[in-house]
């Protein structure tokens, strides 16, 4: 497998478990630290954290989500430090169906990808950017995706 499709690979990894609830495989698909940056959406600043604290609020916050998906294209691939490390974008469209109402964010993701010693590539740092959301703002909720 090339490096531009594992990396595409990984990035759909994080999206498909995400929206399945597969938290174990959510966590491999991080870096030791990651740099979480959802500012565009909820304001404050960007957070490093483990990968258990990010599924830790992932987890609380589509337990309170009946139906997501998450559906991300587009994809660009620069592979650099002498093939270890990559940024990606992608672009992305989200529909949370809440009990009462359902709530669909689009926009971009960024990610900074770190492979060591030839294993996985690892998500080390994502930013996303909301470009436009339906029907309008939701409450926000610490490190949601």
């Amino acid at each position: 497998m090339s490096d531009r499709d594992a990396i595409v690979e990984t990035i759909t990894r994080l999206f498909w478990h995400t929206d399945h609830h597969r938290w174990t495989e959510v966590e491999a698909v991080f870096a030791d630290r990651v740099r979480l940056d959802y500012t565009s959406l909820q304001g404050g600043e960007p957070a490093t954290l483990s990968p258990g604290q990010i599924v830790g609020g992932w987890r609380e916050h589509f337990a309170t989500v009946p139906a997501h998906q998450h559906l991300v294209a587009n994809h660009l691939v620069a592979v650099d430090d002498g093939g270890q490390g990559a940024t990606a974008t992608a672009q992305f469209i989200a529909t949370h169906q809440f009990e009462d109402r359902s709530w669909t964010l689009g926009g971009d993701y960024e990610f900074r990808l770190r492979r060591v010693d030839d294993g996985p590539w690892s998500i080390e740092a994502m930013t996303m950017t909301a470009v436009w959301q339906q029907p309008g703002p939701v409450p926000t909720t610490p490190a949601a995706a």
